[in-house]
């Protein structure tokens, strides 16, 4: 059974308690903050023979079923590997299975997530059975960043806005779910996942604060000439690029809202302060606009999943960063 997060209990009601289900629906919003636990909550409520209120009993044929993961009525599809795209033929084979008659004689539900990790024949492909699908089918489509979906798959589909939940919420569901870590450790942890706590979660498990603090250490010597581009960027190779280009895109915003607001308030993490502060005073604003669009640019590419050289990258990234300080 999918875990039932606290923040989700009056999206949930709303969820469940339709009287007619869509067809179809798009459940949107950052990452970490529960859409698959509650997209599979649906599923187990819509395959169930004998819900319980608002909640699959958990007794029946159809939840033994699912439990095992052999339920013949359920379809999940996701990327065959982590961060690749879901491929046409993958697509081709859920609108196969969608067509057919359920074996169990209710519903057929199917659950795809991340929808954006479709390249363009696949979600092409995918359009004829969001529009019409065959029988008794429901289909849960789940999406971190719906901005990149096609407007013809998000029209065919009930969208519902998932949102992050408040930060107490957040902090006291960390409390008890990282209690080996301190108050202050969980704060940034939460920071540092944008406000998401399944995020903060997982970037404590994948050693995030280690990798950040072996980041902050290279920023600073290389601003001190102690360290290469070419160094740093093989140093680091192995870390998640987005989550490095999160990290400088947030930094170089911080030095931006510094240059108009001289807001010491808005640095971001500690960690970092006299580093944007200095940056922000000795880089023209027109070179650090500059390299904020170059920044934007290269994250897209790497959302989009293209065929980067990472340490080529990462050193293109330190040697424009080496140069902010001094004359556009």
């Amino acid at each position: 059974m999918a875990e039932a997060y606290p923040w989700q209990q009056g999206l949930w009601q709303q969820l469940a308690g339709r009287q007619q289900h869509a067809h179809a629906y798009l459940l949107h919003g950052p990452a970490g903050i529960g859409k698959r636990a509650l997209a599979e909550r649906l599923m187990a409520l819509l395959l169930c023979h004998k819900p319980v209120g608002l909640e699959a009993c958990g007794q029946c044929k159809g939840c033994y079923l699912l439990a095992a993961g052999t339920h013949p009525d359920n379809y999940v599809l996701e990327p065959e590997e982590a961060d690749k795209a879901i491929k046409v033929d993958q697509v081709r084979d859920l609108v196969s299975f969608v067509v057919q008659t359920a074996q169990l004689g209710g519903r057929k539900v199917v659950l795809l997530e991340p929808v954006e990790a479709m390249n363009i024949n696949a979600a092409n492909a995918l359009l004829k059975s969001l529009e019409e699908p065959a029988g008794n089918t429901v289909l849960l489509l789940v999406s971190h960043q719906p901005s990149r979906l096609l407007p013809t798959v998000k029209s065919r589909c009930v969208q519902q806005a998932c949102p992050l939940p408040d930060q107490a919420s957040s902090l006291a569901w960390l409390a008890e779910a990282l209690p080996e870590c301190g108050e202050d450790e969980r704060r940034e942890l939460l920071t540092l996942a944008a406000g998401s706590p399944l995020a903060a979660r997982r970037l404590h498990q994948q050693g995030v604060r280690e990798q950040r603090a072996l980041v902050v250490d290279g920023v600073k010597k290389l601003l001190k000439q102690q360290a290469s581009a070419s160094q740093l960027a093989e140093a680091w190779k192995a870390m998640p690029m987005i989550m490095l280009f999160d990290w400088f895109c947030d930094w170089s915003q911080a030095m931006l809202r510094y240059q108009l607001t001289r807001d010491e308030t808005g640095l971001g993490l500690a960690d970092m302060h006299k580093v944007v502060q200095y940056l922000a005073d000795k880089t023209p604003q027109p070179k650090l606009l500059a390299m904020q669009d170059w920044l934007l640019q290269q994250r897209q590419k790497v959302l989009g999943k293209a065929n980067l050289n990472s340490v080529l990258l990462l050193e293109a990234l330190l040697v424009q960063w080496a140069s902010l300080p001094g004359p556009g």
